[in-house]
């Protein structure tokens, strides 16, 4: 199998992880939420699980690819608040722990641009 075969599978299985991760341990992933948005952080938290893993079902099949790795780049984007939240939650604990919540930030950046690369060899423009 090629990297470029592999890409879209590796992507889903991110997802697929993070995705079991909202509801094997939601509490870490309530701290995260946003307060400002509506309803319970676990509701967000079990709304994003389901999202990636419908993503992560959508990046396995090459027919529904392009349009699912467009809505992971997306979804990358949109939690992003999550981990400003955490890092500025953060910024009083030992070192380790904010170098690690800070260096979520960045690594955002190379997630979106994965995902649209995994839309781009899938056909189309992304």
């Amino acid at each position: 199998m090629s990297r470029s075969d592999r890409s879209p599978l590796l992507l889903a299985g991110l997802l697929a992880t993070a995705g079991v991760a909202h509801f094997a341990q939601p509490r870490p992933f309530d701290a995260i939420v946003p307060r400002s948005l509506p309803g319970t952080p676990r509701t967000w938290t079990y709304a994003s699980g389901v999202a990636e893993l419908a993503l992560a079902a959508g990046l396995a099949l090459p027919r529904t690819r392009r349009t699912a790795a467009l809505g992971a780049a997306a979804f990358f984007a949109g939690v992003f608040p999550a981990n400003v939240k955490m890092a500025w939650d953060w910024r009083h604990r030992p070192a380790p722990l904010r170098a690690a919540a800070l260096g979520r930030l960045p690594v955002q950046v190379p997630l979106v641009l994965w995902a649209r690369a995994v839309a781009q060899g899938s056909g189309g423009r992304a």
